[in-house]
């Protein structure tokens, strides 16, 4: 049976997708070690969050769900001859929306923008 280092060491080389990295200088060790702390601990958090409303999935099953779920730009002209781009994010899914839920986010975190040029 795994102990816990060896757990959290799995989750960040398979859900983080860690691989070795070789750098010259202590303070490169360092923060590279301190950026990989850190990712697994929101890693962690979030998957608590989840499991809190019964989402059990893998991390790579949640990064699947929300793939789907884009931010969209529109570019056309106009009769004027500007152009004009629409900037805006598609509605989640219910899945999605699930998530989102779970880790108290909102489901469409940045509002439409429009610029004319």
């Amino acid at each position: 049976m795994l102990n816990d280092n060896e757990v959290a060491f799995r989750i960040s080389k398979s859900d983080l997708g860690m691989r070795p990295v070789y750098h010259q200088t202590t303070e490169r060790i360092s923060g590279h070690i301190f950026i990989s702390i850190l990712a697994y601990h929101i890693l962690h958090c979030i998957r608590f969050q989840l499991k809190k409303v019964d989402i059990h999935d893998s991390w790579e099953t949640i990064l699947l769900k929300l793939s789907t779920h884009y931010r969209v730009t529109t570019t056309m002209q106009t009769k004027e001859g500007k152009t004009l781009h629409i900037r805006k994010s598609t509605k989640p899914n219910h899945e999605q929306s699930k998530i989102y839920k779970a880790c108290n986010a909102p489901a469409i975190p940045l509002k439409q923008i429009i610029t004319t040029l």
